[in-house]
Formats: structure tokens, C-alpha cells, sequence
């Protein structure tokens, strides 16, 4: 069976956050679109619901917070290379979105924050392909033992 990944998020204003994730090269899915959500097509398993902060309460009997002043998640999303994460970081900038910390580079692993207009954070991240079949160390000494060799 497959499944897929559905993730809730708060907007303030649905038009800016439709546009600003249009941006990022991502669609939206008008069948589950209204004035009140937003399908954003990420990948055939992967989607956002932008929903308006009210229509977002009606799904919880817990206080909604703002994004841009409380944490609730982080999601992070891998991408194909480091250029590509740069790519949708400078993509998410134009559109008026903000990277809130210095990207991060592991050696292993190279990721970027970004915040939508409303605070909701993505990081983008590319991970080595020997980093995440090994294990993050083995990795990294296997690195350090090619390098002392050269």
C-alpha cells in the first residue's frame, strides 16, 4: 500500500501563499482548492494544505499558533544536488519568503532554511548519496581516509 503525506499549514493571506509556493516550481490542485485551503502538489505523495488560520482552527481544539513567532514542525525536504537547494532557497527569496539562520553545511549533508511569508519553515537539504547508504560517520572517515591517502 502507499501512502501519502498530507501537511497542514497556516496562512493568513491564501493568495500570497499560493503564489509564493507556485514559486518553488510547485502546483496547486484546484479540485481541493478554495477560498478557504490550497492543494500545493509537491509530489505524487507529497502535499500541503495551506489553510487559512481560521479554517485551521475548525480542525483542532488546540490553540493555533503563529508561525512566525512559535515553532510547530520543521519539515525538511531533500533535493537532488547542493545546487539545487540553492535554487529553491533563491526561488522562495524572490517570492518573498526569508532564510532565517546561515545555511548549514556538514560535509555529509548541505541544508537551508526557509521561511514562507508566514513563518512556516521548510529546510532544503541535499545529503551525499554514500552519506545516507552509510551512515553519516563511516561516511565522513571514509572521506578523511582518501584524503589523508592523496
Amino acid at each position: 500500500m502507499s501512502s501519502s503525506i498530507f501537511v497542514n499549514l497556516t496562512t493568513t493571506d491564501l493568495e500570497r501563499a499560493k503564489a509564493f509556493y507556485e514559486a518553488l516550481g510547485w502546483s496547486i490542485n484546484p479540485q481541493f482548492t478554495d477560498e478557504n485551503a490550497a492543494c500545493v502538489v509537491i509530489d505524487e505523495h507529497l502535499y500541503f494544505m495551506v489553510l487559512t488560520r481560521e479554517y485551521f482552527a475548525t480542525f483542532t481544539d488546540k490553540q493555533v499558533v503563529d508561525p512566525k513567532t512559535h515553532a510547530q514542525v520543521s519539515l525538511a525536504i531533500t533535493r537532488d544536488s547542493r545546487e539545487d537547494v540553492d535554487d529553491i532557497l533563491a526561488k522562495g527569496l524572490a517570492a518573498g519568503g526569508t532564510e532565517p539562520r546561515d545555511p548549514q553545511d556538514l560535509g555529509f549533508m548541505y541544508s537551508r532554511d526557509l521561511d514562507d511569508p508566514d513563518g512556516n519553515n521548510l529546510s532544503f537539504l541535499y545529503m551525499e548519496p554514500a552519506a545516507a547508504e552509510q551512515g553519516p560517520e563511516a561516511y565522513l572517515a571514509e572521506q578523511g581516509a582518501g584524503s589523508a591517502s592523496a
